[in-house]
């Protein structure tokens, strides 16, 4: 998944970043509200983390026009305020949830992953295909009773092609979910994972549809 963090504070934005990062996601850093607005209207993002206070242009007015425009990605608010109405204009606003500052890593890590699960149109953690299970909370997977050790971008990938398993999804797509803005690297490294994929879960796991993309089968 990939992740939008608007946030003035660089210790702290560039924190969580690496930890987000380490937990698979592929993570973009702004620091002021119009950036982060324009960002957020461009770029196919599946979840934003947005402080309130931030120069230029408060978080406020970057959800309602995120919201304005038509745009219905999962908005995680921060802040240093802790007032009842503080969180209610932030929810009033298009919020999806609210976290005050100073907030444990491992809460933002589960309301992350709880607004992509509702987003996904799914309240459990875990997704299934044939006999291959995602566990996204706990990060395994099990092919049959057989645990399969995969490394955070494999796991990346592979939930890209979970979260709609049967369905074609381009290297484009893949690309953009799993690696952040700042790759400029080779396209073909999804080639590279799809194949370590395959060594791991079988050749039949995933089918090249030429010319399209990927397409994870029910095993």
């Amino acid at each position: 998944m990939r992740l939008l963090i608007v946030e003035d504070e660089k210790r702290l934005a560039i924190s969580l970043a690496r930890g987000l990062t380490a937990e698979g996601f592929a993570v973009d850093v702004v620091h002021d509200g119009a950036e982060g607005l324009h960002r957020a209207l461009d770029g196919a993002y599946d979840l934003v983390v947005l402080d309130i206070m931030l120069p230029g242009m408060n978080g406020y007015r970057v959800c309602a026009a995120l919201r304005a425009a038509g745009r219905e990605v999962p908005v995680l608010m921060l802040t240093a305020k802790d007032g009842e109405y503080d969180e209610a204009e932030g929810l009033d606003t298009g919020a999806d949830d609210y976290l005050t500052k100073p907030f444990s890593y491992v809460v933002l890590v589960a309301r992350v992953r709880a607004l992509l699960r509702r987003r996904g149109g799914s309240a459990s953690p875990v997704l299934t295909v044939g006999a291959l299970r995602m566990d996204t909370a706990a990060r395994r997977v099990h092919l049959g009773d057989a645990e399969t050790t995969l490394t955070a971008k494999e796991f990346a990938v592979l939930e890209q092609l979970a979260l709609r398993a049967g369905q074609v999804v381009s290297k484009a797509e893949i690309l953009e979910h799993v690696w952040d803005f700042a790759y400029d690297g080779d396209p073909n490294i999804v080639e590279v994972y799809v194949s370590t994929l395959r060594r791991k879960l079988g050749a039949a796991a995933i089918r090249t549809v030429r010319g399209a993309g990927y397409r994870l089968e029910a095993l």
